[in-house]
């Protein structure tokens, strides 16, 4: 299937965010992060959504036409895997990862990008830990589940040389 033709994407792994607003801006596609979905965002800070009103919204995104969904949740997304014409799994080396969250944290205290939440030394840490967790645990159940009943529309990108085939 060519890029042009999936209306429906559903991207995984590190660099998601990123890679989904160039390419929602190259396809002219909505673009929703999962974390949205996941937290409802208020004044007073963010809060988890219930399971139900969570579910709701995302079937709301998954039942329209066009989106580019991306995050690394996938317990509770199945309905929007079922729904994708294509599925992008960034398969980053563990190195790099660690220098992207170095690099966003720099970046979001300097106000240069946006963050849906304060970036605090103690969300830095974390994610550093996060980062572990998807390498040990996450990162190998995500694959497991994408290649099993998803394999006829997923791509794994290893480098972003590949990422650029999908920008350029």
């Amino acid at each position: 299937m060519q890029n042009s033709q999936c209306k429906k994407i559903h991207i995984v792994g590190s660099g998601k965010t990123t890679f989904a607003r160039l390419l929602a801006h190259r396809l002219k596609l909505p673009h929703y992060e999962l974390d949205n979905v996941m937290w409802e965002r208020t004044q007073e800070g963010d809060k988890r959504r219930s399971e139900a009103d969570r579910k709701k919204c995302l079937h709301h995104i998954a039942a329209s036409k066009e989106w580019i969904i991306e995050g690394v949740h996938y317990t509770w997304v199945r309905e929007s895997f079922d729904r994708a014409d294509l599925i992008i799994f960034l398969d980053t080396h563990y190195l790099k990862r660690v220098w992207f969250i170095l690099r966003r944290y720099v970046l979001q205290k300097a106000k240069i990008e946006k963050a849906n939440y304060a970036p605090t030394l103690s969300i830095f840490i974390k994610m550093f830990q996060w980062d572990s967790d998807f390498e040990k645990q996450s990162k190998p159940e995500i694959l497991h589940i994408l290649r099993t009943s998803y394999h006829d529309k997923l791509i794994v990108v290893k480098k972003r040389e590949e990422i650029e085939h999908f920008i350029s």
